[in-house]
């Protein structure tokens, strides 16, 4: 076994390796992933799939594998002797979530034979504020393998780390490169890798689950904004208070991730009166659902709590109510897109649980965005009396089927794949009619 310093090297004779990275876990030290990425001889990847991790535990040449977590530790394995020619190296590389490498004790990477498991290398690194890093990579050399103790770290977490690499990560104003119609690896979204890390690996999951549904529609590389209204009335407390909202604004996170241009959703509750949201920024998913995804505050009798201390940002939600005024947030939203005219389609994922009653002023809202670049999809939580919003989807008299509705009688039991398949069933069909009625260009 050979002890290596930063930047030492070692011929490697075996023909499979497994790396092993270690350190010591306890209370306050942030949880750390192991990864892998195989590069060309240009140091790039040539597409998302050479990106090895948890979510994508197998290289699509199935030579690269993510064997998963121990105690402690993270192990990946490769084939050296099946890689192909076009594979020069491969990065080993880590992650921490909660915190820094500086807060990582013994962070070590092992590197055995694969097939009796004898340890050929060790090397310990010292961090600090590092989120991500680069431990050691193996590279062709002569006609064989090498391996060499890198510790290079990365400030910038790992979206700096995979952008480096030639990973996809979505920027401001950059439309992004969908994942693949088949599940491979999602894409980065700005502010990704600050997320607590179960949180982080549910929507990297989620992202992947919407690409899917997006390629049984031939959308792999579709692009739009995504709005988030949320029902927010007095029969809506239940739901609120068990987590159930809290739940749903996640999960569509992940379409916004996968669809928006910038990674982020616009976002309104309404009731009695629709109140805007703070934007949704996928960095920000943690404190934004504590903030923000709340009901109204009417207590027995019919009266008015006190606020108790509102922050910056936060909806008085004693403004809104507890009424079902659906109109007043479609035409609330209809006003923003038409002042905020976007390239791409607008997707508004509609929540509710039902009581509508102001079913004549909903139609003509509903009829008069049939002209713009609008999809209203509503989506119902288990009530009932969903009125005009059940019924349009029916309704002749328009040049395009702007609306869909399906409703779910407990949608914490409907698993993300078939939500998402819902979701996004009739969106694909109104894209085709609206841009041969010139609604889209």
């Amino acid at each position: 076994m050979t002890t290596l310093s930063k930047g030492a090297n070692m011929p490697v004779a075996p023909s499979a390796v497994r790396a092993v990275l270690s350190w010591t876990a306890g209370p306050g030290v942030p949880d750390v992933d192991a990864s892998a990425l195989v590069l060309g001889a240009d140091g790039r990847v040539r597409s998302d799939g050479d990106f090895v991790f948890y979510n994508q535990p197998r290289h699509v040449s199935g030579t690269v594998r993510h064997l998963g977590k121990g105690a402690g530790s993270d192990t990946l394995e490769a084939d050296l002797a099946a890689l192909g020619p076009e594979a020069d190296r491969i990065a080993l590389c880590a992650s921490a979530d909660g915190g820094t490498f500086g807060q990582v004790p013994g962070l070590r990477l092992r590197l055995l034979d694969a097939g009796p498991g004898a340890e050929l290398a060790r090397f310990d690194m010292a961090a600090g504020p590092e989120t991500a890093f680069v431990c050691g990579e193996l590279y062709r050399r002569a006609g064989g393998w090498k391996f060499r103790a890198v510790g290079q770290g990365y400030a910038s977490g790992l979206a700096g780390l995979a952008t480096d690499f030639g990973i996809t990560v979505d920027e401001p104003g950059t439309p992004p490169a969908a994942a693949p119609a088949g599940g491979g690896a999602p894409r980065l979204t700005r502010g990704e890798e600050h997320l607590p890390v179960d949180m982080r690996k549910r929507l990297s999951l989620r992202k992947q689950q919407v690409a899917v549904s997006l390629g049984k529609h031939g959308l792999d590389r579709l692009t739009a904004r995504v709005i988030l209204v949320l029902d927010a009335s007095g029969s809506m407390s239940t739901l609120y208070a068990r987590g159930t909202v809290a739940g749903v604004a996640e999960r569509m996170a992940a379409v916004a991730a996968q669809l928006d241009d910038d990674g982020e959703m616009q976002a309104w509750t309404f009731a009695s009166n629709p109140a805007r949201l703070p934007d949704l920024t996928i960095g920000e998913l943690p404190e934004w659902l504590r903030l923000h995804v709340r009901v109204g505050q009417i207590s027995l009798f019919g009266r008015k709590r006190s606020p108790k201390g509102l922050v910056p940002g936060q909806v008085d939600m004693r403004a809104v109510g507890i009424q079902n005024e659906e109109q007043k947030v479609i035409a609330e939203v209809r006003d923003f897109v038409r002042a905020h005219p976007v390239p791409a389609p607008t997707l508004v994922l509609f929540f509710s649980d039902g009581g509508v009653y102001r079913n004549d002023e909903i139609e003509r809202e509903l009829r008069a965005a049939v002209e713009e670049p609008v999809f209203w999809q509503f989506i119902g939580l288990g009530q009932a009396q969903y009125g005009v919003l059940e019924r349009f989807d029916t309704m002749p008299g328009r040049r395009v089927d702007n609306v869909g509705f399906f409703a779910v009688d407990d949608i914490e039991q409907v698993s993300d794949q078939e939500l998402y398949d819902r979701l996004l069933s009739e969106f694909p069909s109104w894209l085709r009619a609206a841009r041969q009625a010139g609604i889209l260009r």
